[in-house]
């Protein structure tokens, strides 16, 4: 039972940051129709910038400076880089290939900087724990499903209560027609890469906390496992994404807490469970779980 518990908290704290994550993905996508791989390195940035401040400023302090920095870094990429490339279905493919290179970029000046060391962000929670009946979960745990999910509903109510979010949706239905409304389609995406950041960032702080040991020039890679639970849900689906997100954090959590009762499948299976489910779900719905009706494949 201790075990089942554990695996539980687990897999709904990683479950909630890949949320954060992958929220991210479908954002850009939904605004740009451009798939993201500079999320990775964003995520590291701002992981970086509450390493090297939070002494300076406190934990607070750093977060909200890394947060703004790490949107405001993420939206010139858009500004600067992504919307000269142009707005066509063809100009987002080529986008996204440059994504590739913008976070080759950003991870090699990155891991120069931070070199072999471990960085501690400062995180008030530490490696204080609870007890849960007969289960110890680590407050780092707790605080990732709470922070999650008030900065998912956050991101929801932006979505359904602001004009931003009601441009977004109006472009992710027919771009062309939002145009001619009078939708400004740079201004959403550019908005769209600026909140992809900032939970990008918020992210960070979880991935480095207990019981990691802390941030490294790796950590941006596991938002990877992010990509898989966007691809679950569907790319256009913010529902999705959280749902794909859960299914892919307890998959995780559960085949590393089994690990000996599923030797069977090898040693690393826990590694690739995530990719596993993700490639059932699609054989099943190539669109992905929440996809709009006559969707394209992802």
């Amino acid at each position: 039972m201790t075990g089942l518990i554990d695996s539980l908290f687990n897999g709904l704290a990683l479950g909630s940051v890949y949320a954060l994550i992958a929220l991210g993905f479908v954002t850009i996508f939904k605004a740009s129709g451009v798939l993201s791989f500079a999320h990775g390195s964003l995520l590291l940035l701002g992981g970086y910038l509450i390493a090297v401040l939070h002494d300076e400023l406190g934990f607070a302090g750093a977060l909200a400076l890394a947060v703004l920095v790490t949107a405001a870094v993420a939206g010139l990429v858009d500004r600067v880089v992504l919307q000269r490339i142009g707005a066509d279905p063809h100009a987002a493919h080529v986008a996204t290939i440059a994504t590739i290179g913008i976070d080759i970029v950003l991870v090699t000046d990155l891991a120069r900087r931070i070199g072999g060391d471990l960085l501690t962000l400062g995180d008030p929670w530490g490696d204080a724990v609870t007890d849960l009946g007969p289960a110890t979960v680590a407050d780092s745990r707790i605080a990732a499903i709470t922070v999650s999910a008030l900065a998912i509903g956050g991101a929801f109510a932006l979505f359904r209560f602001t004009p931003w979010g009601l441009s977004l949706r109006a472009a992710a239905e027919d771009a062309e027609a939002a145009a001619l409304m009078g939708v400004r389609l740079t201004r959403v995406r550019m908005l769209a890469w600026c909140l992809a950041g900032a939970l990008a960032a918020l992210a960070a702080v979880f991935l480095a906390a207990f019981p990691a040991p802390g941030l490294e020039r790796t950590t941006g890679q596991i938002a990877l496992k992010a990509f898989p639970a966007a691809i679950l849900g569907g790319m256009a689906s913010p529902v999705g994404a959280l749902v794909g997100s859960m299914v892919i954090g307890l998959t995780e959590a559960f085949t590393a807490g089994y690990q000996s009762d599923l030797h069977v499948l090898g040693e690393g299976f826990g590694d690739v469970a995530p990719y596993a489910v993700m490639v059932l779900v699609l054989l099943v719905r190539p669109a992905g779980l929440f996809a709009a009706k006559g969707a394209a494949r992802v």
